[in-house]
C-alpha cells in the first residue's frame, strides 16, 4: 500500500501514569484511533509510574516482535522535567539494553500548535455547553 509505514516501526504513547487506572482511558482512545488508520504503525502505551508497562518493558516487547524503530511520543502538555530529564534517561537505558533499536524522542504533544488549537476550541466550546 503506497504511503504505508514499515512494519518494523512503532509508536509508544508515553504518559505519566496514575494510581487510578481510568486515568489512561484517553491515551487508550488515542492509541485506538491511530491503530484504526490505514497503514498505521504498531502503537503501544507506556508510563513513567503507577501504571504498566514502563518504557523498557514496552520497548522490549516491541523489539521481540521485530520492531526496529520506535518513536516515543510524550503525551504531556509541555516539555516538563519528566520529559526533559526522566524520559531521556529511560530512553538511554533502553538503547543500552537494545542497541539494535532506533529509539527516538518526539516533542511533547502539547507543544504542537495543532494540539493547542484543539485545546482552544474545546475551551471556547465550554462557554456554549449546556
Amino acid at each position: 500500500m503506497p504511503g504505508a509505514l514499515a512494519l518494523d516501526q512503532a509508536l509508544i504513547l508515553f504518559g505519566h501514569g496514575s494510581r487510578d487506572p481510568e486515568w489512561a482511558r484517553p491515551l487508550r482512545e488515542v492509541a485506538a484511533r491511530i491503530a484504526a488508520r490505514p497503514g498505521s504503525p504498531r502503537v503501544e502505551l507506556a508510563f513513567l509510574e503507577f501504571l504498566e508497562p514502563g518504557l523498557e518493558p514496552a520497548c522490549a516487547a516491541l523489539a521481540e516482535a521485530g520492531v526496529r524503530r520506535i518513536v516515543v511520543v510524550p503525551m504531556f502538555i509541555a516539555q516538563s522535567g519528566h520529559v526533559r530529564r526522566d524520559l531521556p534517561e529511560q530512553i538511554e537505558a533502553v538503547r543500552r539494553r537494545h542497541p539494535h533499536l532506533l529509539v527516538e524522542l518526539a516533542t511533547a504533544v502539547g507543544e504542537d500548535v495543532r494540539v493547542q488549537e484543539a485545546m482552544a476550541d474545546v475551551a471556547l466550546a465550554a462557554l456554549t455547553a449546556p
